[in-house]
Order: C-alpha cells, then sequence, then structure tokens
C-alpha cells in the first residue's frame, strides 16, 4: 500500500505545500504546461550533446574546435542553463555527423 503524503501544512496559519503538490497545480495550465514541456525537450537535447560528445571521447575544447566556436558555447550548453540558436545547433551536429530535423 503507497504511503499518503501530507500535501498541506498549516503552522500558525501559514500554509506550506509539498512540491508535488504544486507542480500538480501548476501542471493544470496549459502556459505551464507548455513552458515545462518546451524546457524538458531543451534539457535532454543537450543531455544528448553531452553523451555523444562523451562516448566519442572529444573534450568540450575539441568539440568546439570542430563546430567552429567557442568552448564555453558548448559548456554553456551542456550546462543546461543557457539556450542556443539553430545555427548553433546545427554546428554541434555536424561534428557528431548528424542533421537538424524540425518536426
Amino acid at each position: 500500500m503507497k504511503k499518503q503524503i501530507k500535501k498541506v501544512i498549516n503552522i500558525k496559519g501559514l500554509k506550506f505545500y509539498s512540491f508535488e503538490e504544486v507542480l500538480r497545480r501548476a501542471s493544470k495550465s496549459r502556459c505551464f504546461q507548455k513552458a515545462y514541456d518546451e524546457e524538458l525537450a531543451r534539457l535532454k537535447l543537450a543531455h544528448q550533446i553531452r553523451t555523444m560528445r562523451l562516448y566519442q571521447k572529444l573534450t568540450q575544447k575539441e568539440t568546439a574546435q570542430k563546430a567552429k566556436m567557442p568552448q564555453s558555447v558548448i559548456a554553456r550548453i551542456e550546462s543546461g542553463t543557457h539556450g542556443y540558436s539553430l545555427g548553433t545547433l546545427s554546428r554541434i551536429a555536424s561534428v557528431f555527423d548528424k542533421e537538424i530535423q524540425l518536426v
């Protein structure tokens, strides 16, 4: 039997909600869901870039040199904290003999 987690804690008149409860409520919003899905896709792509780089035993610097860009761009993308343009993504994809397809 799954243990029920208390979702709301009331302390001295203040209500504290669990992360799961906040996420559940926010997920009802189409705007939130769209932004969440876009962010998740961006993070998955950053993870795939890092995974391919490590599989081919390339450093960030070597990858950047092959893509003709600064190493810091690769680091920012892999960290998941920055976005990237389609042109940047295309140059990185070419390092791994991949093509970008928009669907």
